[in-house]
């Protein structure tokens, strides 16, 4: 875990964090069921070749964002459809972590979840984890009009939505192009990495791995979002 000292966490009263392999760890696995559903979403919709629809679902979320994104730019898909699909998962895998759970509520102030998945995909993690109490709001794809992080608008719309000052804020997020634009606006912003080889994505839109190579945008990085909550309040950065 690195904090760094030009930054002061406690004095910040709005906490934000992304969901998937932010809020779970990436170890568990889920997103790779989501993966998975959507190279089917792509492969049937586009009549491909499971090989041709995953490259195309990654070069997709390269460019846009979001798989869904693509898909509706250059396919006109149901975003309703398309995210009822791909979130229609097994939560088994999700960990169910007390000391994350108090962590969490003990920050000053409010805590938010701010996702490229829908806000059906946020409760159902957040709940098998038992964590969707300690929240003050989420806002997912759909209050984003369907365009993701790390798009301006999105961070814009859930900031007036729920009244944030962003110079008053912390953002956790394992996409380190997403914290660009959070940073650029007055968030504080720390990078959650993960072991997991994440070679099989987008070069420049992969999840923070431990030798990610430091970015100008990211004020703190940790692999353990638990220790870094507890460590970061108790020593007062």
């Amino acid at each position: 875990m690195s904090i760094s000292p030009r930054v002061r966490l406690a004095d910040r009263r709005d906490w934000v964090f992304d969901l998937d392999n932010t809020l779970y760890p990436a170890g568990c696995n889920l997103f790779a069921q989501i993966d998975a559903k959507m190279t089917r979403f792509v492969a049937d919709h586009l009549g491909l070749p499971d090989t041709q629809a995953r490259a195309l679902q990654k070069q997709y979320y390269f460019d846009h964002g979001t798989t869904l994104s693509g898909m509706m730019t250059h396919h006109n898909v149901d975003p309703a459809a398309f995210l009822r699909f791909v979130h229609d998962i097994d939560h088994s895998p999700l960990p169910v972590s007390p000391q994350l759970r108090a962590a969490i509520k003990a920050l000053p102030g409010r805590k938010f979840v701010l996702t490229n998945g829908s806000i059906g995909h946020a409760e159902g993690v957040t709940k098998a984890m038992q964590i969707d109490d300690v929240f003050d709001g989420m806002f997912g794809i759909e209050e984003m009009d369907y365009q993701p992080k790390p798009a301006r608008s999105a961070y814009d719309k859930f900031l007036s939505t729920f009244g944030i000052d962003p110079h008053g804020a912390v953002f956790f997020e394992d996409l380190a192009r997403n914290l660009e634009p959070a940073y650029e606006m007055g968030f504080a912003t720390v990078l959650v990495t993960s072991e997991i080889d994440w070679s099989h994505e987008p070069k420049g839109a992969r999840p923070a791995g431990p030798d990610s190579p430091p970015a100008p945008y990211v004020d703190h990085v940790t692999g353990d979002l638990t220790a870094f909550l507890q460590g970061a309040l108790a020593t007062k950065t």
